[in-house]
């Protein structure tokens, strides 16, 4: 099983990327390719051997992901399964590579898997880096509805059934988009906690854009994806989770701006997923309306 990792980088942690290259190389097994994607910004030095491409603009990260994509040829069909991975993150255990493979390979109808998060310092996974509602306890490992974008593995067959990733969302809920689709065509997405990335805890909304892009995401992938009866509970649920986070006035403010956005704007093609799917959902412990 033949597996390819896809970075994309602002240029501006070169020594983040080294040292992630570095571990993506010590991993056990077959070598792993990697495309690195200067995502609107040039490259910095690099290994040989890597297959790369300067962006002349930033495309966000679905979109520079996708462009990584078909570094590996159309859908990534030069390899088996992609590693999606943050340019300052780093894998901290050489063995992740081979249980990879060994758990692709034992499940055919496993198309996605979920990094666990950890931070170097303190090795405190945050809670959400956790995806299900019961995040607790990150070192359970189960079947889950979304991923982790920056410490993942996708079969590339899912790419090439279901789609890439939404590039127009440039940031934010791009994943659960994916995982919807690929869950609606009958594939099984996994976290595990012993496939680890260490990551530096943050705060998503250190970028500027985060409350409005995340809001305005909501609804497009709310109108994309579900059942219309499910869109406004679906919607309700997230707007009312909002106000009782009292989040301060401006982040409010650029929040129910993002929302106004998400449906005024267009949000692309609209595949509703399958009632069956929503079952499916519920019985994995996050039905769509939360």
């Amino acid at each position: 099983m033949k597996l390819g990792a896809v970075i994309i980088t602002m240029g501006n942690r070169p020594a983040e990327l080294q040292d992630l290259l570095d571990s993506v190389a010590k991993q056990q097994g077959p070598p792993i390719e990697v495309a690195v994607v200067g995502n609107g910004s040039p490259l910095p030095p690099l290994p040989p051997g890597l297959r790369t491409v300067e962006l002349s603009e930033n495309l966000g990260i679905p979109g520079g992901r996708n462009v990584g994509i078909e570094l590996f040829g159309p859908g990534g069909s030069d390899v088996d399964v992609l590693l999606f991975l943050d340019d300052d993150g780093l894998l901290p255990h050489q063995d992740t590579g081979e249980l990879l493979r060994e758990a692709f390979a034992a499940d055919p109808r496993l198309g996605i898997v979920s990094f666990r998060i950890a931070d170097p310092e303190t090795g405190v996974t945050q809670r959400r880096h956790v995806p299900r509602l019961r995040a607790s306890d990150p070192m359970r490992t189960s079947r889950v509805t979304t991923f982790l974008g920056g410490a993942s593995a996708v079969r590339t067959a899912v790419i090439g059934e279901v789609g890439p990733l939404p590039a127009e969302f440039f940031y934010a809920h791009e994943e659960t988009d994916l995982a919807w689709r690929a869950l609606d065509a009958g594939w099984m997405i996994d976290y595990r906690s012993d496939l680890v990335l260490h990551h530096p805890a943050t705060s998503p909304a250190r970028h500027a854009v985060y409350h409005r892009l995340v809001a305005r995401n909501r609804v497009w992938l709310a109108r994309r994806n579900l059942p219309w009866p499910l869109v406004p509970a679906y919607l309700g649920v997230w707007f009312a989770l909002t106000v009782l986070r009292r989040p301060s006035r401006p982040a409010l403010r650029a929040w129910l701006g993002g929302f106004r956005e998400g449906w005024a704007t267009p949000c692309g093609e609209r595949r509703p997923m399958k009632w069956r799917t929503v079952w499916r959902l519920t019985r994995l412990g996050r039905p769509p309306i939360i």
